[in-house]
Order: C-alpha cells, then sequence, then structure tokens
C-alpha cells in the first residue's frame, strides 16, 4: 500500500468547516469526535472509504500492519475493506474527525 497519510493536509490550528468543506468537494461526509486519552476502535472494516483528520491531540491508527501517528492537520486515507484500528495516543482528549465516501 501506497503511504496514505497526508502530513500537515490542513493548518494548524485546524478549522474544521474548512476539513468538512474539503471533503465535501471530494465526495466524503463528516463527522466530529471526542476521545479521552488511550480510548480505542479496534478492528473496524467499512464498505467504503474513509478519511481521518486530527483537529487537536493525537491518534493512532493501525491500517493491516502498518502503524501511523497522526497530529493536528494530518490526514489519512483508509480503503475500503481494510482492516483498521484508533487509539487517543494523546495525554488529554483528542478530537477529530472521520468521513465516508
Amino acid at each position: 500500500m501506497d503511504c496514505p497519510l497526508a502530513r500537515c493536509k490542513f493548518s494548524t490550528p485546524v478549522v474544521s468547516e474548512k476539513v468538512v468543506k474539503d471533503w465535501i468537494e471530494r465526495g466524503y461526509d463528516c463527522q466530529s469526535f471526542v476521545d479521552p486519552p488511550d480510548r480505542e476502535w479496534n478492528n473496524f472494516v467499512h464498505g467504503t472509504n474513509e478519511l481521518v483528520t486530527v483537529i487537536e491531540g493525537q491518534l493512532e491508527i493501525n491500517i493491516g500492519s502498518q502503524r501511523h501517528l497522526l497530529n493536528p492537520g494530518d490526514e489519512i486515507f483508509i480503503p475500503k475493506g481494510a482492516i483498521h484500528s484508533v487509539r487517543n495516543s494523546y495525554h488529554d482528549t483528542t478530537h477529530w474527525v472521520f468521513g465516508y465516501g
């Protein structure tokens, strides 16, 4: 798999409305999430492609055997059918958005 991570896709501080506008133009919806430290979402598989961007904090995302650390403004592409997990690796809450397209 090519590197699915786009570092600094959005400038910081990240403005959620800019992410929403960009994703809608690319055919994705956008949903907001806030997770406490060490919150994990494990072994998900979706029938559509997914994008994830960190607004504040930090996420660790595993796609198959590849581990990625996302900071504010980073965007990752998760292809449909890929087994993936997300963990808040930040010492505080992490605000992130995801969308399907």
